[in-house]
């Protein structure tokens, strides 16, 4: 199965990140939109795609601590989730956002929340690509992991939750919101 494909596969069974409850609105129209743009572009999942392309992003979180670990980026000097481009090697969105959060975290042993994405989100970039279809999962540090910046980054902080609102913009906050959601969700299967 090609990347594309799977991503295709993975917008398919979207749930709207919020559990299986059907989702929001917003949610439901942007999954539409992301299908709409792989059905219309078959290089829809790589940079050179002029009309925009899907990317893969995980939020790093430590539960047992509250914390949440961003990066503050170098060149849009926002303090945002881990995330980046897909490249061939990736077999699946999936392995996509890991290797993107592994990378700029530097933490090795990072697991994905299970379910899938947990949100999607479209956000202009300049041209000549326009828009980036983000695909956003999260991930989970162990106790005691150690982060390390990458080049893409100028810092690393592991931020509590109810700081993350102050210091990043409102899609992160979306994210932070709905992977706790995922994690309460999580717990609540496991009592």
């Amino acid at each position: 199965m090609s990347l594309h494909d799977d991503a295709v596969s993975v917008l398919e069974g979207y749930d709207g990140g919020d559990g299986g409850d059907g989702g929001d609105a917003q949610q439901a129209e942007l999954r539409r939109t992301y299908l709409d743009h792989l059905a219309g572009h078959p290089d829809g999942m790589w940079k050179a795609c002029g009309a925009g392309h899907l990317t893969a992003s995980a939020l790093v979180i430590a539960p047992e601590r509250g914390t949440v670990l961003l990066t503050l980026h170098r060149k849009l000097r926002m303090w945002l989730q881990m995330g980046g481009h897909c490249e061939p090697r990736d077999a699946t969105l999936a392995a996509a956002a890991l290797r993107e959060a592994t990378e700029e975290s530097g933490i090795p042993g990072l697991t994905l929340l299970p379910g899938g994405p947990v949100r999607l989100d479209r956000h202009p970039i300049p041209a000549p690509c326009n828009w980036h279809l983000d695909v956003q999962y999260a991930a989970t540090a162990s106790p005691g992991a150690v982060e390390r910046i990458s080049d893409e980054s100028l810092d690393l902080r592991w931020f509590p939750y109810d700081e993350v609102a102050g210091v990043a913009d409102a899609s992160v906050g979306r994210l932070l919101e709905s992977t706790l959601v995922r994690l309460d969700q999580g717990r609540q299967k496991g009592r």
